[in-house]
C-alpha cells in the first residue's frame, strides 16, 4: 500500500513539473516579416519567416530553435495573448510573451515583449 502511494506522489510530482502545453496557435503556416501592402500572399524567400503549426512556432531569425505554445487567450475580436515556452542550450523552460492582432486572411500584428512589433504577411 506504501509503495502505491509513493508511486501516486511521484507521479503527481511529475506531472506539476511539466509544463502544460495544449493550445494550439490561432493561424498556421509560414509568415514572412514584411511592410509590403500588396494583396495576397507574398514571396517570402529572402525574409524573416515565423512559421506556426499546431502549438508549435519557428522563427529563421531567432537563437531558438523552436517555440511550444503554452497557452492562447483571446482579448478581442482579432487579437490574441499568446505565451510560448522554449528551451536552449543556456536556457530551459523559458517564456516568450507576445500579442496576434489579426488584420485580414494575409496580414497579421506580431507585438512581442520585449522586441517590439512586426506585421506578418502570409507566405506563398
Amino acid at each position: 500500500m506504501a509503495k502505491a502511494s509513493i508511486i501516486a506522489a511521484l507521479a503527481a510530482v511529475a506531472l506539476t513539473a511539466a509544463p502544460a502545453l495544449a493550445d494550439i496557435y490561432p493561424i498556421s503556416g509560414s509568415w514572412g516579416v514584411s511592410a509590403s501592402t500588396e494583396k495576397g500572399p507574398i514571396d517570402c524567400a529572402r525574409l524573416r519567416v515565423i512559421s506556426f503549426s499546431g502549438n508549435q512556432r519557428t522563427d529563421s531569425n531567432s537563437g531558438v530553435p523552436a517555440y511550444r505554445n503554452k497557452s492562447v487567450q483571446r482579448g478581442g475580436a482579432s487579437e490574441y495573448r499568446v505565451v510560448d515556452v522554449f528551451t536552449t542550450g543556456q536556457i530551459s523552460n523559458a517564456q516568450a510573451r507576445y500579442t496576434l492582432k489579426l488584420i485580414d486572411a494575409d496580414r497579421v500584428e506580431m507585438d512581442q515583449q520585449p522586441g517590439g512589433r512586426v506585421t506578418l504577411r502570409k507566405c506563398k
